[in-house]
């Protein structure tokens, strides 16, 4: 074996240490997404920073937070964007690259733009709600239509969320006493999981079958808690469904994807049990006006029968001959009981009946 040059693997690290150091020997300001983040209990804060495009992974880090500065720069991003800093977020921080012999490469982080975090959500969402006008899935579900009377509702929550307890109490304690079936499929509502957790319970409504809505139930929450309803993967799978999906997910000033793409939106709880009870009661007045139009066209037909009857009453007593009779006239018949009419017709010995009001007396004819 012929001799070559060789160094130990500390060797080599070190220099590779000094490599890092001269060719990073300052902060910089990095541009990553959260891959994973776990608070340890020494007080520090370890991550996984990663750069994807297209799906594709390019490139990922370990990094760190000192607990020196963990707590306060923790509470700084929290205030900022009304979120805790969690995997799936898109962050700018400052690093500073550090080698160990031990543990290779690490990214101290000592500061983050939380601005920066949030505007990259936005963009994230703009982004989404233009492809999902290019694929024509933005009024899709539009073309839906609730039944008139929508009874059977499938509900996709956290199953200990106040907020569905708020929708069952109101829709099922309404004021007119209206029954409706609602069954809560559950799902996760924040975090980088809940666009597909929502997914699923979607599909699992569709499968069931037999229902006349889903509904998308989620309290308020920050900016960043929120972000998960505008995925493109969620809003794809809401414009798909074939049963009317409303929302109602955050506070009046939020206004998600979701929103966007489903049959219709409103923002809390109540006044989504407010849209059901509203469509039975809307239901309700209009059967009381076709009562009510009804009773008055029965009414309006009897009181006109009424009045015809009446008036064939006052022609059938105008034409009696004893009202006739009572006017001063007579009625004047042969002995067959024949109404006699003219003179013309009567000879001498002729027996007679006439009628008078009150009575009638036989008369002959002594001449004519």
């Amino acid at each position: 074996m012929s001799a070559v040059d060789e160094i130990s693997l500390l060797e080599l690290q070190e220099m590779i240490r000094d490599g890092v150091e001269s060719a990073v020997p300052d902060k910089l300001w990095v541009k990553a997404e959260v891959a994973s983040i776990q608070a340890r209990s020494n007080g520090h804060c370890y991550l996984e920073l990663s750069q994807s495009e297209d799906g594709r992974l390019l490139a990922k880090a370990r990094a760190v937070i000192w607990k020196g500065i963990w707590f306060a720069l923790r509470k700084y991003f929290s205030e900022a964007t009304g979120s805790e800093l969690a995997a799936g977020m898109q962050i700018l921080a400052r690093v500073q690259a550090n080698y160990s012999e031990l543990y290779g490469l690490t990214l101290v982080i000592d500061e983050l733009e939380p601005q920066f975090t949030l505007g990259a959500a936005e963009l994230e969402k703009r982004k989404t709600i233009a492809r999902l006008e290019e694929e024509g899935l933005m009024e899709k579900q539009k073309e839906l239509s609730l039944p008139d009377l929508p009874y059977s509702l499938a509900v996709i929550s956290a199953s200990d969320a106040a907020g569905f307890g708020d929708f069952c109490r109101h829709l099922q304690e309404n004021e007119f006493g209206f029954k409706f079936r609602v069954d809560l499929f559950p799902a996760l509502m924040q975090g980088e999981s809940a666009p597909e957790s929502i997914v699923d319970a979607l599909q699992a409504i569709e499968a069931a079958g037999g229902y006349d809505a889903a509904l998308i139930l989620r309290g308020g929450g920050s900016r960043l808690d929120l972000a998960c309803f505008d995925d493109y993967g969620l809003a794809f799978a809401i414009a798909n469904c074939s049963l009317p999906v409303v929302t109602a997910i955050g506070h009046d000033r939020d206004f998600s994807v979701a929103d966007m793409v489903a049959y219709d939106y409103v923002k809390t709880p109540t006044a989504l049990a407010d849209l059901f009870i509203d469509c039975f009661a809307a239901e309700d007045e209009r059967i009381s006006a076709f009562s009510t139009r009804l009773r008055l066209a029965i009414s309006g037909k009897i009181s006109s029968m009424e009045n015809a009857v009446s008036m064939l009453e006052q022609r059938i007593k105008a034409a009696d001959p004893r009202n006739i009779l009572k006017r001063g006239y007579s009625l004047v018949t042969d002995e067959a009981g024949v109404v006699l009419n003219s003179a013309s017709k009567l000879r001498p010995g002729q027996k007679l009946n006439i009628l008078f009001a009150d009575g009638s007396v036989q008369a002959q004819i002594v001449d004519l």
